[in-house]
């Protein structure tokens, strides 16, 4: 006869306590204090500094009123004054500096992170960053010793070639004339955006590189297996993964170009009206401005110098906070379409 047995039941296991991670205290105490207070430190220096320029152009604010921001001309003294135009200056020439920096970053940080052997990307790296150490000094040397003197060629042809657009024509020049002089093309929003784009390639290029690299390893070989190529990986995973990494980088180096000075002011000749001809001679920015001015300005002159520079802080803050944004962003991948 056979006898039936029922299967055990499930048998009961006891949880062992959970282990009860306890505050940090000692020297993990003090380095988080210390911590904390480097970062309200840095909080309190920005405060201090736009608040000093809000009380030092207060008066100027209050005397020129809306017109701070409308009108073109600089005479402080006189009561007609305003940053329109290098507001203006300043915008043109961030832009000119962009359009050359990201095509250079974008490849340079592609060669580095794609296809550059592994004995060489340590070096090309380096260089990189020692680009970035450069003073602007230097950069505002090479720019108004050499290219203003030996590259009129290339805004004289783009002026040629692209005059019917509006921003590329040089009302000054004669293009028809072998005589006619070349100082028309000299002093421009386009060598001193050049010059600044040269300037921010390396740390768009850096924030670029940061963010290729970090591409999944297994989104990479899975496009390989499915019959990619190097570049048809690139489009599909590296791109699209280092989407908000450009971006970041892109903007981080908008707001380098925007506080730009001596470069600028070494290259410039400085105009008080708005330049919109970026191949024309006559420019301007309000950090070459304040360079300019500062040393013969009347104290009336100093607190509007004092204003323009913080119409200046304002506007390179909100860029750069939005790069932070972006930038923190595409550091956890979110950026990937993938």
């Amino acid at each position: 006869m056979t006898q039936l047995t029922s299967a055990p039941g499930p048998v009961a296991v006891a949880e062992a306590p959970r282990r009860r991670v306890s505050l940090p205290g000692g020297i993990d105490r003090v380095f988080r204090t210390v911590l904390r207070g480097a970062g309200f430190t840095v909080l309190a220096l920005m405060a201090t500094v736009g608040v000093f320029l809000l009380i030092r152009g207060l008066g100027a604010f209050s005397s020129a009123g809306l017109g701070f921001v409308t009108t073109q001309a600089w005479q402080p003294d006189s009561g007609n004054f305003g940053i329109a135009a290098v507001l203006v200056g300043t915008l043109l020439i961030a832009s000119v500096a962009l359009v050359v920096a990201f095509p250079l970053a974008t490849g340079m940080a592609l060669y580095i992170s794609e296809y550059a052997p592994r004995r060489v990307r340590g070096f090309f790296t380096s260089l990189i960053d020692l680009m970035a150490a450069v003073p602007s000094v230097v950069y505002g040397l090479f720019g108004s010793t050499l290219l203003q003197w030996e590259g009129t060629d290339i805004p004289k042809w783009l002026s040629i070639q692209f005059g019917w657009i509006p921003f590329l024509d040089v009302p000054d020049a004669d293009p028809d004339n072998p005589l006619s002089p070349n100082g028309v093309y000299m002093t421009s929003t386009f060598w001193a955006g050049l010059v600044v784009g040269f300037m921010i390639m390396p740390f768009i290029c850096s924030v670029m590189r940061e963010s290729f690299t970090q591409a999944p390893q297994g989104e990479r070989e899975g496009a390989f297996a499915l019959g990619s190529t190097r570049w048809g990986m690139i489009r599909s995973v590296v791109l699209p993964f280092g989407r908000s990494g450009m971006i970041g980088g892109t903007m981080l180096g908008l707001g380098r170009a925007l506080g730009e000075t001596i470069a600028v002011a070494m290259i410039i000749s400085p105009v008080f009206v708005i330049q919109p001809h970026i191949l024309g001679s006559g420019a301007n920015s309000v950090s070459a401005l304040i360079a300019q001015q500062w040393g013969s300005a009347s104290p009336f002159g100093l607190g509007a110098l004092m204003a323009a520079g913080l119409a200046l802080f304002m506007l390179t803050l909100v860029v750069n906070f939005a790069a932070s944004a972006v930038i923190a962003r595409s550091r956890s991948g979110q950026g990937s379409d993938a």
